[in-house]
């Protein structure tokens, strides 16, 4: 049987993928909090910060981009076999054309 020389990721694509998640992470970290342990007190600049209302989304939004980059992101060597096949047979009508002349 034939070997698998290819997979879909590359250690690349494994990096940028850990950014990613490490991005999300961050993320949902900075939407940790703003509890009160006393049931009748009601912190709303805790609960309603900025951090937490904008900057957590932000990076889970970007983090689930970077996720989604890392997946689609093609490795460098399956790009480079492709571009050579598809040159190879313009290489070959070129010479085929300079040989009948």
């Amino acid at each position: 049987m034939n070997k698998i020389k290819h997979f879909g990721f590359d250690a690349k694509n494994y990096r940028i993928l850990l950014i990613g998640l490490g991005i999300n992470v961050l993320g949902y970290i900075l939407m940790i909090g703003g509890g009160s342990d006393d049931p009748n007190v009601f912190n709303e600049d805790a609960l309603f910060s900025p951090i937490r209302i904008t900057l957590a989304p932000f990076f889970i939004l970007l983090g689930y981009g970077v996720i989604f980059f890392a997946i689609m992101k093609k490795p460098k060597a399956a790009s480079e076999i492709q571009e050579t096949r598809a040159e190879e047979p313009k290489k070959e009508i070129v010479k085929d054309q300079k040989r009948k002349k």
